[in-house]
């Protein structure tokens, strides 16, 4: 029978809950199991999408068109598990399918209420997470919010009951909470996680694993204590210690007896743990043999979450060339005033990723300029393609009025405008271009060469395209469009072939990279960056990274 492992948290937020999920499962995938991933958030918005960066990080889009939590990427970049729609649920969803079955006439004139109604419906979903992976071994299901408020209520019942439906033996309840080291006093204090634990117990929930969130390790005293007062074996109090980088945690938390906890609770037989990828990777993070600084030019700079996957993605791309990246972030509407070649003046390449609206939109197009002036490997996704195509059409092709009708509808030259198949649909939720699209690489171009294929899958969020009207303009004037869908709808990917490293993409490939497998793209846009580096210095080349497309 399918396992089941819920992960929740106590004191305060941003405890690192999907961090820890995601370890979990790689620690199960590492034993040999095979683990489905799901995340539960207590917030009303159906989902993340209409939600702004600033209050809730990245939107993380899977393949089959979900706009979802950022720790569903955390998830999919830790395991093997391909996350969908049914891997992220919020109460507003779940209101919203209750909802629509009582107007349908479905609960027969009964009383709608949250229990039974909105705890069933949770309780599909989770069982719902199963379908698309019918063979895996272990569910880890995480619990949003924190325990104690009264939005995530609902949600800790509805696996309450669960428990009670699949049975002891068959589900684990891990609990993430603060053990604080208070300077002042050189003591860690256990109190925080003690009242965590109570305000689960008050509700019916004893968990038999406790994550200590802290920056040390727990000596044996402290271990005791709280598994006194928590009712949890000395063996199950595990120290989740801060560490330099994420992919750490999997080996710290194995190196404290989680997973072996894990496997004992749920009586789960292993055939032997290989971990060795990990381990290998966490001694190419310590010791890099050099730096490379990529300049991010956005929107959402001052709130890194906003840009997580892309954060990752190009760690990633340093770990396939042996190199620490450190990261430049440079707010847009800085460069609006002129001012670029100060801003950017010593970055070894440049990315602009993805954004909405007209804010910073001005910067954008400076940056892009910069780079192509400069000859500064340059990387555009989403709006960084999409202002990197208007710059050209500005600057080269002489078309001083181009732009998107995102930012002026009445533009002279709609180098970019909105979708076509979106004109007249004004609602917000949902109606982007979402999900994994097929795209064909045009034989002998760049991208194509770093694919090693010529046709890929990415995965895309976008509402407005490029206008294939200019298509002649632009590459009359050197500008090559290096990607089109199979049907020549959408153009996807630009590039310039006299620039050492230019290249734009309308989808977003950081969705798809991850730290065993960093993509193409990331990894071949390090290297130039690297071997632009080196150039300046005077320090040779950097050897071409041969990465398979994802």
């Amino acid at each position: 029978m399918t396992k089941y492992i819920f992960v929740t948290g106590g004191v305060v937020s941003s405890l690192g809950k999907g961090l820890a999920s995601a370890s979990i499962g790689c620690l199960l995938e590492g034993h040999g199991f095979k683990v489905a991933m799901m995340k539960c958030d207590p917030y009303l918005n159906v989902d993340p999408g209409t939600m702004s960066p600033y209050q809730h990080g990245e939107v993380y889009v899977t393949d089959d068109g979900a706009e979802t939590d950022l720790d569903l990427g955390h998830y999919e970049r830790f395991t093997r598990c391909v996350t969908s729609k049914a891997s992220n649920i919020t109460t507003g969803k779940i209101y919203g399918s209750v909802i629509a079955k009582e107007r349908r006439g479905d609960y027969l004139g009964r009383t709608v209420q949250v229990i039974p109604h909105i705890t069933d419906e949770i309780k599909a979903a989770i069982r719902a997470v199963t379908s698309g992976a019918p063979d895996c071994d272990v569910v880890i299901v995480e619990i949003g919010g924190t325990v104690g408020d009264i939005e995530s209520l609902p949600f800790l019942e509805a696996v309450r009951q669960f428990r009670q439906d699949v049975g002891r033996e068959n589900s684990l309840f891990v609990h993430l909470a603060l053990v604080p080291y208070i300077a002042t006093a050189h003591e860690l204090k256990t109190k925080p996680m003690q009242h965590s634990v109570r305000e689960l117990r008050a509700i019916g929930i004893s968990p038999s694993v406790l994550l200590c969130r802290t920056d040390r390790f727990l000596s044996q005293d402290i271990k005791a204590k709280l598994a006194l007062y928590c009712d949890v074996p000395e063996e199950a109090v595990i120290t989740a210690k801060d560490v330099d980088s994420i992919y750490e945690v999997p080996l710290v938390l194995s190196g404290e007896g989680l997973d072996a906890i894990v496997l004992k609770e749920l009586g789960l037989r292993s055939p032997g743990r290989d971990m060795s990828a990990w381990e290998r990777l966490v001694e190419t993070i310590r010791h890099p043999k050099g730096d490379v600084v990529i300049g991010i030019v956005g929107k959402y700079v001052s709130f890194e979450d906003s840009y997580k996957s892309l954060n990752e993605a190009l760690s990633h791309g340093g770990f396939a060339n042996d190199v620490r990246v450190v990261r430049r972030w440079v707010e847009a509407e800085e460069l609006e005033a002129g001012n670029a070649d100060a801003l950017l003046s010593g970055v070894d390449g440049i990315l602009v990723p993805g954004g909405f609206g007209t804010r910073g939109t001005g910067g954008m197009v400076a940056a892009a300029e910069f780079a192509r002036r400069t000859g500064t490997p340059y990387f555009g996704i989403c709006y960084g393609f999409q202002w990197a195509v208007t710059e050209y059409a500005r600057n080269v092709c002489g078309l001083s009025g181009a732009s998107s009708t995102e930012v002026d509808e009445n533009a002279e030259h709609k180098v970019i405008y909105k979708l076509q198949d979106l004109l007249g649909v004004e609602e917000m939720g949902g109606t982007m271009r979402l999900g994994s699209y097929p795209c064909l690489l045009r034989p002998g171009s760049r991208a194509a060469r770093i694919y090693g294929t010529t046709e890929i899958r990415e995965r895309h969020r976008h509402r407005y395209e490029f206008n294939k009207a200019y298509e002649s303009c632009l590459t009359d004037k050197g500008l090559v469009i290096a990607g089109k869908t199979p049907d020549g709808k959408f153009v996807e990917v630009a590039e310039l072939p006299d620039h050492p490293w230019y290249l734009a993409v309308q989808y977003h490939p950081e969705f798809q990279s991850k730290p065993l497998a960093p993509h193409p793209l990331f990894a071949d846009f390090v290297r130039a960056s690297l071997e632009n580096r080196r150039a300046r210095r005077g320090q040779g080349t950097a050897a071409p990274v041969s990465v398979g497309a994802p």
